[in-house]
């Protein structure tokens, strides 16, 4: 019981991490960037906690947070990259445009 425990607790970890919200004209865009050298593999979860941030238009907002990196198991990981090309061409079934007909 106690190896489940330690085991478990070693699949996630808190991490800082700075966000950077931009609503601008030029960019509507949020990008959190982990601090050290986390690398993020496929099947695994971040959650940045805090409030919700909120942008008004115009401006640009880079704050600090703290994030928990929840590692994915290797059935899971295996299933991510398994469906991972699949749901990424679902994606590419989407497009914008100007409301001109092709």
């Amino acid at each position: 019981m106690t190896q489940l425990a330690t085991s478990t607790a070693a699949q996630q970890f808190d991490v800082g991490c700075t966000i950077e919200v931009e609503n601008t004209f030029e960019s509507l865009h949020a990008h959190v960037e982990l601090d050290g050298d986390v690398i993020i593999e496929p099947g695994d979860s971040v959650r940045v906690h805090g409030e919700p941030v909120v942008v008004p238009y115009g401006e640009k907002q880079v704050l600090r947070r703290t994030a928990t990196v929840i590692r994915a198991g290797a059935l899971n990981r295996a299933w991510t990259r398994a469906t991972g090309d699949i749901e990424f061409m679902e994606l590419l079934e989407f497009s914008f445009s100007s409301g001109s007909e092709l």
